[in-house]
């Protein structure tokens, strides 16, 4: 049995609304983009949303609509992706590392507080394998250190204190305390990458609450200026009898989503209340079976919290990076694709090199160093979930 780590859901209804649009002869930003968006808000609950060409490019986006640059220092996690650090070197920002607390993938809220300065300008929190981070604690800490924050342009000053922006990359769909993944951060950031829940192949959108005093359409044209060159039109504005003319506000990003894409993020959150449910069927067939001493699991549900199931990770309790790395390979004799999430930052040679030691990290890396990831999708059958487990048990357990 071969058994793929994430393979793409496609169905035909994404099918079909792909063909749509390559008949449409529109298939960059235009018509299906702008739905999409409107799609994207109206399930997050948020006035407004941003269709961009990958999460990575929301996150950066948003930190240069906020004014975020050199001088300001932005925290984030040490146990993520590089895209939630990368970011803030790309606006020129400083990158503030923090571990995650003791046997948590989320990050040290304790450290977090300790981590906030007058140059602090955002946190980047991370809502890791779907799970969203514990966001009343973040509120009540940079509300405690509000008396520090700086502001340096409009939004920061309407906001009045240290911005909260979410990387949501993994949390679509997911629930904290009532509230939906793109309601609860100042902005939350979503990736539509093709081993997301939902995906537009590449692609990304960036969600935000209604801040007093800032015009939401002022917020979207600016967003829009970033992300196509600092044009005052777009493709579709310039389609208009005579309308070809423009300005180049700034010289400004290219990051735009296309059509195409748009076509089949619409299609696919169509489908998204059944993806949810088979990925929570998936989960509790694996927690069933996976109750054991010598490992643990990420729990997925609560009762003030719903996770979307992006990723099923499971700790081997009392092992090392050798032993993971083996089990690895076993599992993969045995035709099952798994990985690693996340190998910390203070590790990756980039982040070295900005001067990072994962010795400042005792808890990130105890654990990734014993963290395996399991198949989690919805092209999953009960057959191959169980081979998993039974296959998995078999060498573990």
């Amino acid at each position: 049995m071969k058994i793929p780590f994430s393979p793409p859901d496609i169905s035909q209804l994404e099918i079909d609304e792909v063909v749509d649009t390559l008949k449409s002869g529109w298939i960059t930003t235009g018509p299906k983009t702008k739905l999409f968006e409107k799609k994207i808000a109206e399930y997050c609950n948020t006035s407004r949303t941003v269709c961009l060409n990958s999460a990575t490019a929301a996150m950066e986006m948003t930190l240069r609509l906020l004014g975020i640059g050199e001088g300001d220092e932005v925290i984030t996690s040490a146990y993520t992706y590089t895209a939630s650090a990368s970011v803030i070197h790309h606006v020129g920002a400083k990158i503030i590392l923090v571990d995650t607390a003791k046997d948590s993938f989320q990050m040290d809220y304790e450290q977090l507080e300790q981590a906030i300065t007058e140059k602090t300008k955002a946190i980047i929190s991370v809502d890791i394998a779907g799970v969203m981070s514990d966001y009343d604690k973040i509120f009540e800490i940079i509300n405690r250190k509000q008396n520090l924050f700086d502001p340096s342009n409009e939004i920061q000053k309407a906001i009045g204190r240290v911005i909260v922006l979410a990387d949501a990359a993994h949390s679509f769909g997911a629930m904290y305390k009532g509230k939906k993944s793109g309601e609860v951060a100042d902005f939350t950031c979503f990736s539509f990458h093709a081993v997301k829940n939902i995906t537009t192949a590449e692609g990304g959108a960036v969600t935000w609450r209604d801040i007093p005093e800032i015009d939401n359409d002022e917020v979207y044209k600016k967003f829009m200026l970033l992300s196509l060159h600092g044009q005052s039109k777009d493709a579709l504005a310039k389609t208009k009898l005579g309308a070809w003319e423009y300005d180049i506000v700034y010289p400004a990003y290219k990051c735009n989503m296309t059509d195409i894409m748009a076509s089949l993020g619409l299609a696919q959150l169509q489908r998204y209340p059944e993806i949810l449910k088979r990925r929570k069927q998936i989960i509790e067939m694996y927690d069933k079976a996976l109750l054991s001493d010598e490992v643990d699991t990420l729990k997925h549900y609560g009762e003030d919290f719903s996770s979307s199931g992006h990723l099923y990770l499971v700790r081997l309790l009392g092992k090392d990076e050798k032993y993971r790395n083996k089990i690895i390979e076993k599992m993969a004799e045995k035709g099952i694709a798994t990985n690693v999430h996340y190998k910390p930052l203070p590790m990756h040679t980039a982040y070295k090199n900005l001067g990072f030691d994962i010795k400042d990290y005792p808890n990130a890396f105890d654990m990734y160093k014993n963290e395996i990831t399991l198949p989690l999708h919805t092209l999953l059958t009960d057959e191959q979930v169980e081979y998993v487990l039974k296959t998995f048990k078999s060498i573990v357990l």
